[in-house]
């Protein structure tokens, strides 16, 4: 069975879970998860697990991530982003670029973020965006975010709507778990003004990037190209783990005894991210726990079925 992991540049308009149903078939295993969703208007990055593939996914949707995205001032919606209704505008006349470079730097670095309210944050068990559709008023707490990289890359005055706002072509590098919409609409809270997002593109997950990804369309040719016997583009378990970890070789014996569940000395005591542990042939044998003095397995790869 094909297992490893495949970056989809996911297209505008699908979701998340579109994409994995579309990958099953494609594949031919409905053994298809992903590591972070994307809205249905963002693009990029898409990292799906295929086979023993799924479990890294658990690993990944921990990585920081990158994206390109586009932030109007001036207006704000229901959602934070385009596929909203407009709620509120702003002048912006007065937003200059001193302005705009003092209220991005206060939200980079350590900062507290209230996720949008229309996301699948769990609320006494409902999903936060169903209760907003149903007219409820959400407030989700603040959380701990940090946000290594946020670039301003052009600005440009336009109109929406008749109404005047400023467009703003930015790249951020974020911790897992910021909403880069909520940045947008902090943005625009920040200088007055409102704000939300009207494009949004991952570029990057952990160490898998744009580079390594393969559009549904360049997947489905292949596919239809090679019948039952097409070979699609996975990357091995090992160098996805590579790729998206800290890695350790491992000895035969050490390889041995995690593969009967036991534990091992830790490489490096104290070390808090997860640590991909190769065998002397080079394959994926754990995921490791070197948090103390033993390491133990996160998840063991144990050989494929034949």
């Amino acid at each position: 069975m094909s297992e490893g992991l495949v970056v989809v540049d996911k297209p505008a308009g699908w979701s998340s879970h579109d994409v994995v149903a579309r990958c099953r078939r494609l594949y031919r295993t409905r053994k298809v998860g992903h590591a972070g969703t994307l809205d249905p208007m963002a693009t990029g990055v898409l990292v799906l697990g295929v086979g023993r593939g799924t479990k890294l996914l658990t690993f990944l949707v921990g990585a920081d991530k990158e994206y390109t995205a586009t932030i109007r001032l001036g207006q704000a919606t229901i959602t934070d982003d385009a596929e909203g209704e407009v709620t509120a505008v702003g002048d912006v006349a007065g937003t200059d670029r001193p302005a705009l470079d003092a209220a991005v730097a206060r939200l980079t670095g350590d900062i507290e973020q209230v996720p949008s309210s229309v996301s699948a944050i769990k609320v006494k068990g409902e999903r936060s965006y169903a209760r907003v559709r149903a007219g409820e008023q959400v407030e989700l707490a603040a959380r701990p975010v940090r946000v290594s990289r946020f670039d301003m890359l052009d600005v440009r005055s336009t109109e929406a709507e008749g109404h005047p706002v400023l467009d703003i072509d930015v790249v951020v590098e974020v911790s897992s778990g910021t909403y880069v919409r909520a940045l947008a609409r902090d943005l625009g809270a920040d200088l007055g003004c409102h704000g939300h997002l009207t494009a949004l593109r991952r570029t990057r997950v952990g160490g898998l990037t744009l580079a390594h990804a393969h559009t549904l369309d360049e997947l489905s040719a292949l596919r239809e190209s090679g019948g039952e016997d097409a070979l699609l583009p996975l990357t091995p378990l090992e160098q996805a783990a590579a790729a998206a970890l800290v890695t350790r070789e491992l000895t035969e014996p050490e390889a041995r005894a995690l593969g009967y569940g036991q534990r091992i000395d830790s490489a490096s005591p104290g070390r808090t991210e997860p640590v991909a542990a190769l065998g002397p042939d080079g394959s994926l044998v754990a995921v490791l726990d070197e948090s103390r003095g033993t390491a133990r397995a996160h998840v063991v790869f144990a050989p494929a079925s034949s």
